[in-house]
């Protein structure tokens, strides 16, 4: 499978291909030997498969870990596994969920904490600041941090040197990046369609404008939607502006990851949002002949950019976690499982191999790690200070009610826009009006 598209399940955590059983070691048997072991996996170029043959092989005939790929988008992933969980299936011994889903499942008693301060302090050692937000419902770890991602800020150097402007420098803007980018008659390619990819968008914008979506997640559907305010205006006036703005790409509505990366290494290319894999996809498409070498090397990075010049900006959070299901016949090996696959060591591997980025601060700093990923540092710092989209067990009504508050973007509105969605969201959340 080519790297853009076996990436395209990764950028902000989903999981997207058929439900495929695939056994890693063995088959499944009454007979006495190693527990087996089946791992839900959200599919990639491989890289989990390698980690559930070394961690199989590391257990000295303890345990087997048998992998099963989840389907092929977000609902009919979740669908699969609540099917499952409500019927109490012991088959799911592990599951790779979404971070958004974590609350949802947990709440629902469908995953099996960590309850065990020894075990809690292995799972999440050295984990970065963002993915450990996570993990956790109603004061329990309830999934181990497996890898995480985030956003940069991408540019053209060559765009930036005719401006005469550093996207690196502190305090770098939106409004800096819009006005740059249509003053050279360029673009700046966002996550527009009315997915979750531009819930990314939307909540980061927030988030880096000091606000959050919605309050008090813990009282479930009497939670409060808390978009209307100075963030969720500040958010709106960014979208509108890059709307409205010379830059905007004319697919804008309807672009997800692959088209903003398409623009972006187009010749009207300026600036893009957007995770880690598009720098490999790049080397890997000079490699095949499709892009020149010339458009790489005039690949920038910078931090995601800030929404208020006096506040750092909070990037993107996506990734993966890794839970047990609570119905599990094998805790025990389960959980010895768990700390293989996360481990320093898995999470090196698993980023040089699959290029998603890890959850453990460490991983950074080995040697193949850097060699892969130059802007290594970057991307820790981003995980480190991201901001987590909504921790709700109600995620799913949250994100559809932004989603269609906010698209088009060419009508989005200060103050509108926000109070429409709070109105739209509680209404949702309290059954009032269906989605």
């Amino acid at each position: 499978m080519s790297h853009s598209k076996w990436h395209a399940w990764s950028r902000w955590g989903l999981v997207m291909t058929a439900l495929v059983p695939v056994a890693l070691v063995g088959c499944s048997s009454a007979q006495a030997g190693p527990a087996q072991l089946t791992w839900y996996i959200n599919p990639d170029n491989g890289g989990q498969k390698e980690l559930a043959e070394k961690c199989t092989a590391n257990s000295n005939g303890g345990y087997t870990i048998n992998i099963q790929t989840l389907p092929t988008d977000a609902d009919a992933q979740r669908e699969q596994l609540v099917r499952r969980l409500a019927a109490n299936d012991p088959s799911i011994d592990l599951m790779s969920l979404d971070p958004p889903f974590v609350a949802e499942f947990a709440n629902a008693g469908y995953l099996l904490p960590f309850t065990n301060p020894a075990d809690v302090q292995q799972l999440t050692a050295d984990v970065l600041a963002g993915p450990l937000k996570t993990a956790s419902w109603q004061g329990n770890l309830v999934a181990a941090p497996f890898w995480a991602n985030t956003q940069l800020l991408w540019f053209r150097k060559s765009v930036m040197q005719n401006a005469g402007m550093d996207p690196t420098v502190e305090g770098f803007t939106w409004d800096t990046a819009i006005d740059a980018a249509a003053a050279q008659g360029k673009t700046f390619a966002v996550q527009g369609r009315r997915y979750e990819g531009y819930m990314v968008l939307v909540n980061a914008l927030i988030a880096s404008a000091g606000g959050q979506i919605i309050k008090d997640t813990e009282k479930g559907n009497q939670a409060t939607p808390s978009v209307a305010g100075p963030a969720g205006d500040r958010a709106a006036e960014i979208i509108r502006k890059l709307a409205h703005s010379p830059a905007v790409a004319p697919d804008l509505s309807t672009a997800t990851e692959e088209e903003v990366r398409s623009t972006f290494q187009g010749p009207t290319g300026a600036f893009m949002v957007n995770w880690p894999y598009v720098y490999g996809a790049a080397k890997e498409a000079v490699e095949k002949g499709a892009l020149d070498q010339s458009v790489v090397d005039d690949i920038g990075w910078a931090r995601y950019p800030r929404a208020m010049a006096g506040r750092p900006s909070a990037p993107p959070l996506g990734g993966i976690d890794l839970a047990i299901g609570n119905f599990t016949q094998h805790a025990d090996k389960a959980l010895e499982a768990a700390k293989c696959i996360t481990s320093v060591e898995s999470n090196v591997q698993y980023m040089v191999k699959s290029g998603n980025p890890a959850a453990r601060g460490a991983a950074y700093d080995a040697p193949e790690v850097r060699a892969a990923f130059p802007m290594a540092d970057l991307i820790r710092t981003s995980i480190n200070d991201a901001g987590p989209r909504p921790i709700t067990p109600y995620y799913g009504d949250v994100s559809v009610s932004v989603q269609r508050n906010w698209h088009p973007q060419v009508d989005v509105q200060p103050v509108t826009t926000p109070t429409e969605t709070d109105v739209y969201m509680g209404e949702v959340l309290r059954g009032e009006r269906l989605l």
